[in-house]
This record gives C-alpha cells, structure tokens and sequence, in this order.
C-alpha cells in the first residue's frame, strides 16, 4: 500500500533541507575567505511566490551557522525591522526587495568576495572572456554602476534588484557581487566561478600586458558548453558539504 506524506509534512521536510543547505552555503563562504566580518547575507525562498525566505541573522559570523538559526522573514511584512530578532538593515533592504521583485531568484547569495570587489572597482569591472571560467559569465554577468552607498535604505535595494533584470550574476560596482538560483547548490556553485574568474581577470590585469579575449562566437560557445555540466554544480555542492561534515560540522543542526 502507497501510503502519502502530507503536504504539510512534505513543506517541513523541504524547508529543513533549505535550511541545511543555506547554513553550509554561509560556512562555506567563510572557508574560502569570500564574507566580510558578520557582513553580508545569504537567503532562500521557502514560499511558492518567494517572498517567505530563510537569511542569516544579523551579525552572527558566517564560520557558525546553523539550519537551525535562520531567520524566516515575509518580504511583504512592513514590521519586520521592528522585531527584536530583526534582520541587518541593509540585509532587508537588498534580499527583500529580490524576493518582493525576482522571481528567478529563490537563492540570492550576497558577498564582497576579495577578486570581485577589487575587479568592482574599476571603471570597467566587466569579466572578459580570457578562460573558459571567465568564458562561463560571457553575457550572462549584469553589471550595476550606479552604486548609492551602503543598502540600509529601502529605495536601495529596491534599485538593486531591479538591476538584476533576467541575469543570474551581478558584479556591483564599489561594492561586491551577488549570485542568484533556483537551489542553494547553483548559487554557490555559481559564486565559486564568479571569484574564481575575477581572480583570473585580476592577475591578468596585473601582469600589465594585454589580454587575449576570445572573439565573441568562441566565447558564447564556452559558456553553453557550462551548461552541459549542470550536473557538476550540485555535485560540487555535495563535495563541499562533506568537506564541511570533515572540518567544520555542526551547520546541520
């Protein structure tokens, strides 16, 4: 005899996994150096329509999170800064906007990772196709220029989303870069890339010669060919949590 979860129990089951998979996301981020003190924030859409979303609690170090610590916040809730457990300000202002206004963005990982941020300030903070990482962001990276102070406004963030149109990716000038999925697995894989290829851009910059950027055909062919991986993102997901489960266990909790 089949015998059926109910629908409540089915949602509990996957918000607990959500939780699980966020809270290795953020000790992930601390491993690889890419946070910044008990700034920046990560989050997750729990409702169908994405504006009940999971975040990290305002200034509690990235190295100790736990599924169990994340704040479930309503992006429509008007009183949601005035709880005593409320969000960082400029965490409410960017994730709630993304999650009122984005709909392809279920997971939004936010950070200041050093190579992005450095590559954010310059005039031109664009990823150019040199590699088949920095090939993988060929079109696919939107860039915000209009950067207007630390994002503890609400018109702030709602400028920030708005500036991820249909992109996945946004390199923020004079401030940082931030990825966005339908799981926590293709966000983080794609955060991984994002540093990685700013790295690559960042050391080439620094020999001073100039750089050999494939024409735009060879380019759009690399970054399709990233899509025939797909598999790998949560693949590498998976290895990393288990480096977790190794090095740093506990997240699950």
């Amino acid at each position: 005899m089949n015998v059926t979860t109910p629908i409540a129990a089915q949602t509990s089951a996957d918000e607990q996994q959500l939780r699980i998979d966020l809270a290795a996301a953020l000790r992930l981020a601390a491993y690889y150096g890419w946070h910044e003190g008990v700034a920046n924030h990560f989050s997750a859409a729990v409702s169908p329509d994405g504006k009940k979303f999971l975040m990290n609690p305002r200034w509690k170090h990235f190295s100790h999170a736990k599924a169990s610590e994340l704040l479930l916040i309503d992006a429509d809730d008007p009183d949601t800064m005035n709880r005593p457990d409320a969000p960082d300000p400029s965490a409410w202002a960017i994730h709630g906007a993304i999650h009122r206004h984005v709909r392809h963005g279920r997971v939004a990982l936010h950070l200041h990772p050093p190579h992005a941020t450095a590559l954010a300030g310059l005039k031109d903070p664009s990823i150019k196709p040199i590699d088949q990482t920095t090939a993988r962001f060929f079109n696919r990276l939107a860039i915000d220029m209009e950067f207007g102070g630390i994002a503890s406004e609400e018109a702030e963030g709602e400028r920030i989303a708005a500036s991820v149109g249909n992109y996945s990716a946004v390199m923020m000038a004079n401030h940082g870069v931030t990825t966005l999925a339908g799981t926590v697995a293709e966000a983080f894989d794609a955060m991984y890339h994002l540093e990685r290829a700013a790295r690559t851009m960042v050391l080439a910059y620094s020999t001073g010669q100039p750089l050999n950027v494939m024409n735009d055909e060879l380019a759009e062919s690399v970054a399709r060919e990233w899509e025939v991986y797909k598999d790998a993102e949560f693949a590498h997901f998976e290895e990393m949590k288990r480096v977790l489960d190794r090095e740093n266990p506990g997240y699950a909790e």
